[in-house]
């Protein structure tokens, strides 16, 4: 099983508190999630320019290793997958975004030293399926450059009509580059050809679960905000929306 959980703001002591208490649960089931997937925001706060608190957010990965550290069965058993998200630190807001800085990391590397840093959006390989983890408020951004508005026929959802558009271009973010700056040499890391087989959309956006021609596709929802995260279930492919 895979537990995603996105936006968790580690200088939020009301959130630090609510993951301490799914770690807790999860801990104590009789067989432990095989991965963890934490996707930002990491902060309350945008990691902008005049951001001045990376010492304080650096203590926080370390207070969120030790936390995870002292789970034992998730620390020996599970592996921790982070992946930035639009408002994290790192050198700009283009597509794809590098790993988190090392600098940021290092305190909490030193409790789980296996944990894995990538970019976003990621890619990961289980088994035989192909999972695609993307983090960014894409149905705002889509909504708000939309010219004409969707097809309320088949569906008003406007979460069914993000999955069916980025399906369809086989793009995780078909926006103009106006909006959106991509760096160009590395546009493939946001094809979805070949489609895999489930895409995960953090998103701010209250949490969902569609299947659309066979891709299992959800958003976990913000964590800090609205309590939410997804179980997930590889093997049959079962999305279970969570909340605290």
């Amino acid at each position: 099983m895979f537990v995603i959980i996105s936006d968790i703001w580690l200088d939020d002591e009301e959130t630090m508190g609510k993951l301490q208490a799914v770690l807790d649960g999860y801990d104590n089931v009789e067989v432990v999630p095989s991965l963890f997937v934490f996707m930002g925001n990491f902060c309350s706060h945008p990691c902008s320019l005049a951001f001045n608190s990376f010492s304080s957010l650096r203590s926080q990965f370390g207070k969120l290793g030790q936390m995870i550290g002292a789970c034992s069965r998730l620390k020996e058993h599970s592996r921790f997958l982070f992946i930035p998200g639009p408002d994290d630190a790192g050198p700009s807001r283009v597509l794809p975004r590098c790993p988190l800085p090392k600098y940021l990391t290092e305190e909490f590397q030193k409790h789980i030293p296996n944990a894995i840093f990538s970019s976003n959006p990621c890619r990961v390989k289980f088994c035989t399926q192909d999972i695609v983890f993307f983090r960014q408020d894409l149905l705002y951004r889509m909504r708000r450059s939309c010219l004409i508005p969707p097809s309320t026929e088949e569906t008003s959802e406007p979460f069914e009509h993000l999955v069916a558009t980025i399906t369809h271009q086989s793009h995780l973010c078909p926006l103009p580059l106006s909006v959106q700056p991509i760096i160009w040499n590395y546009d493939h890391c946001l094809h979805l050809y070949p489609t895999p087989h489930t895409i995960v959309l953090g998103d701010k956006s209250e949490q969902k679960a569609f299947n659309y021609t066979g891709i299992t596709c959800f958003n976990p929802g913000p964590f800090s905000n609205d309590n939410t995260f997804v179980a997930y279930r590889p093997c049959t492919r079962e999305v279970e929306l969570s909340a605290l």
